[in-house]
């Protein structure tokens, strides 16, 4: 029997919060492992209804103070039984003004009683919290993310003969509607500016907000050779999907700098494929990477127009009911398995069970991953791409393989990569560890070496989080995929994400992970599965020949390698995968210390698929 999931919502009224909650729920209903069920509700005793009525699991609310503001901490706890074992369902909320410093301090209510206080329960109105934010970083196990919810649509419109430039939203403040038309009469001479500015049932009821937007507006295209149409109806899903397709682009300019969650204007407008462009407004930063830039504050309307949507069409394509299915059965999923697992108290004993609990569930990814980073949520580098970075490869010796150890000799060789590498990443390289630096720009060397035998490589950097080797392979140009749960999924999600692609990728490079990952084996087989026939993958990992379990080790680390582990072991789980040349692994005296008392050093594993 499928475990129900009540997705709670308000009435439907003009309002974003609500088009964005009913989209979700309309993909997540097709869920063939969980049984979501819609109620709206507009108080307790509605709520009280369907609690009783459908039994859920789970309650996920489409939250927002303004439209429920009858859902406080007192009803919350209101759910829960003075029994512990009793607990009803667990309380979810999505996060609609999502931020990092939002996600990073949201707190749960059974949050201390879970940590060992059990007599007093903190002041939080949600168990967990799901926020649809890709750009965030997941340091809170409280907090979940999704990507966005890109509808699904078949353009078929013809291209309007003149420029046709389109925008929608509420007459709320900041949205930049003025501005949007000035840019147009600044970038074209001649041009069609469409605007939908529909009267909002929260704050602008009655329209005078709209209206004197459309005034000014107005004034601006006086004179000019800008035509300049706007409505004020509020269209439905299909009819704003009709809408910006018939645009030639679609223009968003924002004018908030802080404190905001992603605009959901641009889930449609990515939707019909058109070319988007967007102000620098935070609440656009989930495509403002996107490259060629679509920011119109860095180029005009009529150069991002020229581009078209080939930059976003990947980020489209990635973002679709399918993927947002599977992400959200993977939360569900996720949440009843650290229920149950807590609930098995009487097995284990209460205290053992909460210790382990907080360890399988409650570990921060960032500061256990790898020490190569640390746990600072953001750099200050720069990741699009410059077009005046250029790298000249290392000159290797005969003796200088791909299957070796990074020692001092191997410092001084890849010297000038390390210098590169400061150049491309300067504000992350700084932060980390100097001497294992090596790492990072083996991997960038060798990956790069290797960029010319394919064409349009297709990159995967597992690890990603603050991968400087990544990092500068996008900073001259190339395009990588990355993975790293502090960013998205471990390597053994992605796999099962329903748009991965076996046999896809030419070079997939990981540095300093897999001695992380508890099972290396699944770590291993996953690559093999991702590479395509003649891909290679670049590996690096804490070594230490002779090294045995149960031996010192860093305690972020699940073990050291030895010269058996990548000769034999390691292969044993890559059948399709043979070493690019012959290993050299000797390393009587290891030259590196962490921490004062772990002495080893670092290797490569670098091996290719069978065509």
């Amino acid at each position: 029997m499928k475990n129900t999931i009540l997705f709670v919502t308000h009435r439907k009224k003009q309002c974003g919060v609500y088009e964005f909650g009913w989209n979700t729920y309309n993909a997540v209903r097709k869920s063939q492992k969980f049984s979501f069920v819609h109620v709206a509700c507009e108080n307790q005793n509605e709520l009280n209804k369907a609690i009783e009525e459908h039994q859920p699991a789970i309650i996920i609310y489409n939250y927002h103070p303004a439209v429920m503001p009858w859902l406080c901490t007192k009803v919350a706890k209101g759910m829960y039984k003075n029994n512990v074992a009793g607990l009803s369902a667990i309380q979810v909320g999505i996060i609609h003004e999502a931020t990092q410093e939002v996600a990073d301090t949201a707190t749960a209510y059974r949050n201390k009683f879970i940590l060992g206080s059990s007599q007093k329960r903190i002041n939080a109105l949600f168990d967990y919290y799901i926020a649809a934010d890709p750009t965030l970083l997941l340091k809170n196990p409280f907090v979940f993310k999704t990507g966005r919810l890109i509808p699904a649509y078949e353009n078929n419109k013809p291209l309007p003969a003149v420029p046709t430039i389109g925008s929608f939203g509420f007459a709320t403040p900041n949205k930049g509607f003025v501005k949007l038309v000035e840019k147009v009469v600044r970038d074209f001479k001649e041009a069609v500016v469409r605007l939908n500015i529909p009267f909002a049932a929260f704050g602008d009821e009655d329209g005078k907000n709209a209206i004197t937007i459309a005034e000014h507006c107005k004034r601006v295209v006086n004179g000019t050779k800008i035509k300049l149409e706007i409505t004020h109806d509020f269209m439905d899903h299909g009819q704003l999907l009709e809408f910006l397709a018939s645009n030639s682009m679609n223009v968003f300019m924002y004018e908030d700098k802080s404190g905001r969650g992603i605009s959901s204007a641009v889930d449609f407008a990515l939707a019909v494929k058109r070319p988007v462009a967007v102000s620098d407004c935070p609440m656009f930063r989930h495509i403002l990477r996107t490259h060629p830039e679509v920011c119109c504050e860095k180029n005009s309307l009529a150069s991002i127009l020229s581009l078209g949507f080939s930059g976003l069409d990947k980020t489209c394509s990635s973002w679709n009911e399918q993927n947002l299915i599977w992400e959200y059965e993977r939360i569900v999923k996720t949440i009843i398995d650290r229920k149950s697992t807590y609930f098995d108290a009487p097995k284990m004993g209460i205290i053992r069970t909460i210790k382990s609990w907080v360890n399988k569930y409650l570990t921060l990814p960032a500061p256990t991953f790898t020490w190569l980073g640390n746990t600072v949520a953001a750099t200050d580098d720069v990741l699009l791409k410059d077009d005046s970075a250029a790298y000249q490869p290392v000159e290797l010796s005969p003796s200088d393989g791909f299957n070796r150890i990074l020692d001092n000799h191997a410092r001084k060789l890849y010297s000038p990569t390390i210098d590169k590498l400061f150049q491309f990443a300067p504000a992350t390289m700084s932060k980390k560890i100097a001497e294992a630096n090596v790492q990072q720009a083996f991997v960038f060397d060798t990956v790069y070496r290797h960029l010319n035998k394919y064409s349009n490589p297709k990159l995967l950097c597992v690890g990603s989080y603050e991968d400087t080797a990544s990092m500068g392979l996008q900073k001259i140009g190339y395009p990588v995929d990355e993975i790293d749960p502090m960013i998205n999924y471990y390597l053994q999600d992605y796999i099962s994400k329903p748009t991965t692609l076996k046999n896809h990728y030419d070079i997939i490079f990981s540095t300093s992970v897999i001695e992380h990952d508890p099972d290396d084996k699944s770590f291993l087989e996953c690559i093999e599965q991702l590479l395509a026939p003649g891909g290679i993958a670049v590996i690096t990992c804490d070594y230490k020949d002779g090294w045995k379990p149960g031996q010192p080790k860093p305690e972020v680390d699940a073990r050291f390698y030895t010269k058996d582990d990548m000769q034999n072991r390691m292969l044993s789980y890559m059948p399709q995968c043979e070493l690019v040349d012959q290993g050299n692994w000797d390393c009587p005296n290891p030259d590196f210390f962490y921490l004062g008392k772990y002495n080893y050093t670092f290797a490569t594993f670098t091996v290719q698929k069978k065509k």
